[in-house]
């Protein structure tokens, strides 16, 4: 299961994101809510924690945003503030649940587990581009030729190439997105990570490959059969 996470108080969502790869959950972690709103926009999520009071954006707008553009990912809503009006803002505005910090780590998780439970299987497991499918379960890319497991960095890389399929993403976007604004990582990671796909893409005999754009990106091309 994918989350994202937005919470602006990176000590409590270093913590959060600590508990939550160890209850076997991927997370993306962001601190404001206009990268929340771009996250959104380029992956598909399980879930999504999502703080009130945040920077550039605030909780409540990115809620609004997210359920005009039809997302129905279940969301559930942090915030310092306990009043029944700022409670009753957050589910009218399409909030699945609401915790109240501080929180019991336990209820986070009861509430998490809840949320995702009670929406079934309306969000899509799986994307497809050309002969392509990603299955969002299981990390498995597939094609008529058969099937291969990605790491967890390769998924990232090929479900962000797959939700956009229009676009050039730059190396560096792919970094910010997958290895963080603080990783250590040189960005010559990405070109390494490219040709890991490239490879499983010829192995499965697929007809979609990845182009590069000289000294702008990557993007996804697909071949006549």
């Amino acid at each position: 299961m994918r989350l994202l996470l937005a919470e602006d108080e990176r000590a409590l969502s270093n913590v959060l994101v600590t508990i939550l790869k160890h209850n076997n959950y991927t997370v993306d972690a962001v601190y404001n809510g206009a990268d929340a709103l771009d996250y959104l926009a380029c992956a598909t999520y399980d879930g999504v924690i999502l703080d009130i009071m945040m920077p550039k954006v605030d909780g409540i707008d990115v809620l609004k945003r997210i359920r005009a553009a039809g997302n129905k990912v279940p969301v559930l809503l942090l915030t310092a503030k306990s009043e029944v009006d700022d409670k009753v803002a957050g589910l009218d505005c399409g909030a699945d649940d609401y915790l109240t910090k501080p929180f019991v780590t336990k209820e986070l998780l009861a509430r998490l587990r809840a949320i995702m439970r009670r929406q079934g299987g309306e969000v899509d497991n799986s994307l497809t581009f050309g002969d392509l499918r990603l299955d969002r379960a299981s990390f498995e890319l597939s094609s008529s030729g058969g099937k291969l497991a990605l790491t967890a960095k390769e998924f990232q890389i090929m479900e962000l190439l797959m939700k956009n399929p229009s676009q050039v993403i730059s190396a560096e976007r792919l970094m910010e997105r997958i290895w963080g604004v603080e990783s250590d990582a040189e960005i010559n990671v990405v070109w390494t990570y490219i040709s890991y796909l490239r490879k499983k893409l010829k192995l499965l005999g697929s007809r979609v490959s990845i182009k590069a754009v000289r000294n702008i990106g990557y993007t996804l091309e697909c071949g006549d059969a």
